[in-house]
């Protein structure tokens, strides 16, 4: 996290932001299992049928606010708007790159902080046909602190509600509706760490599989994790077949504590082993990221490291180069560099893909995602920050381990 330990051992922020405003008491409607709102209806009166019509208005329709309800009568509305909020993002801030195929999303929850997601659509190609993919905010910041990740700049603020979650996919459900486009696939990728806030993470992909809400397929949705070890064992006794991705980064455990600093908490090897227990258990292949920074994790030794600990398992690991990160000293590892890599995996039987990045232009990559509007720190605390990055990854490199604190926040 770009932040600095001061006198009492915390770790702090180094982005300073505004108080939050006061939250809005009412939960939002999408959060709302259908059960919980047939028995708020019931308990007013009102027929069953009537939650199926808010039900239809909340996932297929695009109304804004109860009064544009008009399936339901008046006195049902403002009881509605009394008790439940249709939405709880305020209108979002929509920037295109890669020609439209990418679309980054800026939301403003009602406290005042801000959230980012992406939306990436791939055109048909082949027997593979056109999907449109949402990825997604779990949290306001970030408390994992992963030094290459714009987000871990900003700090933690607070978990995200199921409804919070739940309406980034609306919003891009009613966008791709709008060009005559269907959303296919759901990741857990974006601001925060998804198995922090796992209960949530799961109350808002069981309303996304619902099919008496949106009825996307659980295979078509993926949770990611830096390694919470208490989240993968909370997503398998769970039991939906989701995807889990695990972001690796290092295999090396000394290097991973630089680049993934909760591995000082839960350590490289249990957490893959975690998640050949969750593959076990659902039958689901595992996917790895691994982000290529140059000179950093891209050597031959973390090459056959990440081979020894994966080998024979059911994976798939995505190398991606990395995306430039402006408090960070580290840039993307070559082309050839991620090749040869990618080649001693596949030597290894492990399924290997090279991800180039979508939406660099406008920070909507992998890595990238920070609300930039949040503001930016001061320059003394960036070269110290850069200074003290340098210092570790070549401590790592050497095969020392890291001393350093767990970042606050993470697995309390």
């Amino acid at each position: 996290m770009l932040s600095e330990t001061v006198g009492d051992g915390s770790v702090q922020p180094l982005i300073s932001l505004p108080p939050a405003g006061t939250r809005d008491p009412r939960p939002g409607l999408s959060g709302v299992p259908m059960t919980q709102l047939e028995g708020w209806l019931a308990e007013r009166g009102q027929p069953a049928y009537r939650a199926r019509q808010i039900a239809d208005h909340v996932w297929a329709g695009a109304a804004q606010s109860t009064d544009e309800l008009r399936t339901l009568p008046q006195s049902l509305r403002l009881e509605l708007e009394d008790s439940f909020r249709l939405t709880t993002l305020g209108p979002p801030d929509i920037t295109p790159s890669d020609g439209g195929l990418t679309q980054k999303a800026l939301h403003r929850l009602d406290d005042g902080r801000m959230i980012e997601t992406v939306l990436m659509r791939y055109p048909a190609r082949g027997w593979r046909k056109a999907r449109a993919t949402a990825c997604i905010s779990s949290q306001a910041g970030c408390a994992v602190g992963c030094p290459f990740c714009a987000t871990g700049e900003l700090g933690f603020w607070r978990d995200l509600e199921v409804a919070e979650i739940v309406d980034q996919v609306r919003v891009w459900r009613q966008w791709l509706a709008g060009v005559g486009q269907r959303l296919t696939n759901v990741v857990f990728m974006g601001m925060g760490e998804p198995l922090l806030n796992v209960e949530r993470v799961l109350d808002a992909a069981a309303a996304i599989t619902d099919r008496a809400r949106f009825g996307l397929g659980a295979r078509h949705i993926t949770i990611s994790t830096s390694g919470v070890l208490p989240g993968i064992e909370r997503m398998i006794a769970a039991g939906p077949t989701y995807t889990l991705a695990v972001s690796l980064h290092a295999a090396r455990p000394e290097l991973r504590d630089v680049l993934v600093p909760l591995n000082r908490r839960w350590p490289v090897a249990e957490v893959v082993e975690a998640a050949r227990e969750h593959s076990r258990a659902t039958g689901r292949r595992i996917t790895y990221e691994t982000t290529m920074i140059g000179g950093i994790n891209d050597t031959a030794e973390d090459a056959e490291a990440m081979a020894e600990l994966l080998r024979g398992d059911h994976a798939h690991v995505n190398l991606i180069p990395m995306n430039q990160v402006a408090h960070t000293p580290w840039s993307a590892s070559p082309a050839q560099v991620i090749e040869r890599f990618a080649t001693r995996l596949r030597s290894a039987g492990i399924q290997t893909t090279i991800r180039w990045n979508r939406g660099q232009e406008v920070g909507a990559a992998c890595g990238q995602l920070a609300a930039e509007r949040a503001g930016e720190p001061p320059a003394p605390v960036v070269a110290r920050r850069r200074q003290l990055l340098v210092e570790a990854s070549a401590a790592a490199l050497r095969g020392e381990r890291s001393h350093e604190a767990v970042p606050s926040g993470v697995g309390d």
